[in-house]
């Protein structure tokens, strides 16, 4: 008798259109991705064999190490003084959020890798694409075994989709390169090594290890590929890949200073049985405890991550520059001045990078 497949999560579609390009020419183009697409294929690794999946999850040293954002509210005598379980419950839960959108947002790769390889005329540029696809789909694989330790999936934060939307719907390979390669690497890079830096719990520290590892590559494809191709592109063009850089970074800020951490980790607090009220009058007292999450670079990954790379590719004029500026001026990013007083320069090595912890 034939299994019928599972309901429990229906599926969703997005109109994907775009020009598939064939290349006959088969000789290396761009030494720089052959190298990488090598590199790629060396440091493969397999999630059922090479994690330690009949580990049981470290209670004390994820609640321990736990952080709301970058807030370190571990380290508060609020968070000492509740019981165990409670804090095991809230941690959970909100990491539970945290890592759910990074499931769903490493779906959304490998389905826009996979456009990739269709999509870029370089055959360089599609071996790499290849195998970025396999390790889309072997992060998916890790992160849905991890959250299964924990508990339920949560939803995808609308600002996330709105991005993965938009760079599986664009109709140009650019388009989908800078969204996917310089924004949504960027963003899942950086996030990622904040959270193995200010983890303790040791499954899910290896797993932001392999997985940060292959991500440092994903944004170096993008850096390396972009930068070459940017001299033969019109200024034009130019605009069109800056303003869709600009439109996703915004998704990205609108998520994070908007509403869906915040709910989330305030839903699973009062589900713990936590009086909110008390708890943030509590939380306000220490203040001064709740510094920046081990790890954290303090702009955050738009200032601190995907802004460089724009740079570093080209592809960040004055006239787009103002526009960041001028969004920043309504969140807390503004804090830091005007984007010209940031740091310019990326890691030189970006696997040392994702392993330091400075």
């Amino acid at each position: 008798m034939a299994q019928s497949l599972p309901d429990k999560h229906p599926t969703e579609g997005v109109e994907a259109a775009f020009e598939a390009v064939y290349n006959w020419n088969y000789e290396p183009e761009i030494d720089q991705l052959r190298t990488l697409y090598a590199n790629a294929l060396d440091r493969q690794w397999i999630a059922l064999r090479d994690l330690d999946w009949e580990r049981e999850i470290d209670r004390e040293a994820f609640a321990s190490s736990f952080s709301i954002g970058p807030l370190s509210i571990q380290k508060t005598d609020f968070w000492k003084a509740l019981p165990e379980e409670t804090r095991w419950q809230v941690s959970s839960g909100i990491a539970t959020f945290i890592l759910s959108n990074f499931l769903h947002g490493e779906q959304g790769a490998l389905m826009v890798a996979g456009q990739l390889v269709n999509a870029v005329p370089h055959m360089d540029a599609k071996f790499y694409a290849a195998t970025q696809t396999l390790d889309e789909a072997r992060h998916v694989e890790a992160f849905a075994g991890f959250i299964s330790k924990l508990g339920e999936v949560r939803p995808l934060a609308p600002g996330v989709r709105l991005l993965l939307d938009r760079t599986l719907s664009a109709d140009t390979w650019l388009l989908k390169a800078v969204g996917m390669q310089v924004v949504t690497e960027g963003l899942a890079l950086y996030m990622f090594r904040d959270m193995r830096n200010g983890t303790r719990e040791p499954l899910l520290r290896e797993l932001l290890t392999l997985v940060s590892r292959d991500e440092a590559r994903h944004t170096g494809y993008g850096i390396k590929y972009l930068t070459e191709v940017m001299p033969t592109v019109s200024r034009e063009e130019k605009d069109e890949l800056e303003d869709f850089a600009f439109e996703a970074a915004r998704a990205l800020v609108d998520s994070r200073s908007g509403t869906a951490l915040r709910d989330s980790a305030l839903a699973v607090m009062q589900e713990a049985g936590i009086d909110l009220q008390t708890a943030m009058a509590d939380l306000a007292r220490e203040r001064e405890k709740l510094a920046v999450a081990p790890g954290t670079r303090r702009r955050g990954p738009v200032r601190g991550f995907v802004i460089p790379t724009l740079r570093s590719i080209g592809l960040f004029s004055p006239r787009i520059e103002g526009h960041f500026d001028q969004m920043f001026e309504g969140v807390p990013g503004r804090a830091f001045g005007p984007i010209a007083n940031d740091p310019r320069d990326l890691p030189d090595d970006l696997e040392a990078w994702v392993e330091s912890e400075e």
